[in-house]
């Protein structure tokens, strides 16, 4: 029998982080192994009892969870946890941050009990859940912030190593496309989009698609100023 995905719930809301709790319970598939209400009991409670997956929420009192997310990303006793964060709207400003500390995606707070329980099955496999309309909120803010006036050039990253197709890729990935949205858009194959997405990691050496949506914008191969080649499905 398979192991069951162990999951922390971290919220300082007590009766959200129980709902959160009791509807991870009640899935089969999936255990709930602890609750935080801080930032700071995130990070220890994650230490100690290593889960698969931490349900992260933002704006909680002293260490909030940005600064959890990467101090659990960052030890090498918490390797294996990959961090989902949960956010609303009006808090896009907080979603670059959180990407860059090393969440692995994240779904809106007032998504569906479905949606949120397959988030949580997606990134304990190792993926990246970054839903279009999300990274679309991510690619706004980005043109907003001053580091986006800043960037990097692009021979700080090794784009020049990419290929023709897997620029392609790449620019479909920071604009949100999922990976069948990209075998559509460019008629291949949904395995050969695959393969091209894990060329992309490698060559650059990311840890999942987040980071490739951050070089993306860094390195300047995909401008915040131009639209997007066409609207991105919505299936995520």
């Amino acid at each position: 029998m398979t192991a069951p995905v162990r999951v922390l719930v971290a919220d300082d809301q007590s009766l959200l982080r129980g709902s959160f709790r009791v509807l991870v319970d009640t899935t089969p598939g999936l255990a709930a192994v602890g609750e935080a209400g801080t930032g700071a009991e995130a990070v220890e409670s994650a230490r100690r009892l290593r889960p698969d997956v931490v349900l992260m929420d933002i704006r909680m009192p002293g260490m909030d969870g940005i600064e959890a997310t990467r101090h659990i990303v960052a030890s090498p006793e918490t390797a294996g946890t990959r961090v989902l964060i949960l956010t609303t709207f009006d808090l896009d400003e907080y979603v670059y941050g959180a990407l860059r500390a090393g969440a692995a995606g994240f779904l809106l707070k007032d998504t569906s009990p479905d949606v949120l329980l397959e988030g949580i099955r997606t990134v304990a496999a190792g993926e990246s859940l970054l839903a279009p309309s999300v990274t679309r909120r991510l690619i706004a803010e980005f043109a907003r912030l001053p580091h986006a006036h800043h960037r990097h050039h692009a021979q700080d990253f090794p784009l020049r190593d990419l290929t023709e197709r897997e620029r392609e890729v790449l620019v479909l990935v920071a604009r949100g496309f999922s990976n069948s949205g990209i075998s559509e858009y460019l008629h291949l194959s949904n395995g050969t989009v695959k393969t091209y997405i894990g060329r992309l990691l490698s060559k650059l050496r990311a840890r999942d698609r987040a980071q490739l949506v951050i070089s993306a914008y860094e390195s300047g191969l995909v401008s915040t100023a131009h639209p997007s080649p066409a609207h991105p499905p919505a299936d995520g």
